[in-house]
């Protein structure tokens, strides 16, 4: 079983959003309210500048603004990310039926592997956004993590919160489903993105 990780086992917004926040402090602006970065969280950088400083990829300073975005983030990751409530209990139930999982994520390593340390998300394999050369909604992440694994990609269910999961997974030939609890992304049509079982929470519910 693989997961995506912000927006599907972690919350990492308010951190997201407090970096953000920052740099528009430094520019003489005021902060954003939490609700307005919320729905942007699975994106990352590209989706934390598109709201505060109205920017984007391709633009002018884009790569230099994302290059500070990243370094504040860094700075404070650690203090208000949490894994959403469930989460641990469902990974722990996997890790004792004896079902290996994995996370795949576009975070880039750099943040992955030490967040994940930190918060003892116990997976048996980490795939960052650089670990392949490919982020998702290439399916390479997953392949690569269903390898380490050693399970057959049509034996893996991939979990996320974002069309692009579910794109991934599909072309990894996976299963798929959308974390209900999840970022979701603004004005998501989550019944038309195929995936295989749609919303599900920690424990089925």
């Amino acid at each position: 079983m693989l997961f995506d990780l912000d927006g599907t086992l972690i919350d990492s917004v308010e951190d997201l959003a407090r970096a953000a926040n920052d740099m528009r402090a430094d520019r003489g602006l005021g902060p954003l309210p939490l609700a307005r970065y919320r729905p942007y969280g699975g994106s990352g950088a590209r989706g934390m500048l598109n709201q505060a400083l109205d920017v984007a990829p391709g633009q002018s300073g884009y790569d230099e603004l994302k290059r500070e975005f990243l370094d504040r983030y860094e700075a404070l990751m650690y203090d208000c990310t949490r894994p959403f409530e469930g989460v641990e209990a469902e990974l722990a139930g996997l890790t004792a039926a004896g079902l290996p999982w994995g996370i795949v994520t576009n975070k880039a390593e750099r943040f992955a592997l030490p967040l994940t340390k930190a918060l003892r998300l116990a997976a048996l394999v980490v795939v960052g956004g650089d670990t392949t050369g490919h982020a998702k909604p290439h399916p390479a992440p997953l392949l690569e993590a269903a390898r380490r694994l050693t399970v057959p990609p049509a034996a893996c269910l991939y979990v996320g919160d974002d069309e692009r999961d579910v794109v991934a997974g599909r072309a990894a030939g996976m299963s798929t489903a959308v974390a209900a609890w999840g970022y979701l992304g603004p004005h998501a049509e989550h019944g038309r993105w195929g995936a295989d079982i749609g919303l599900v929470a920690p424990g089925g519910s």
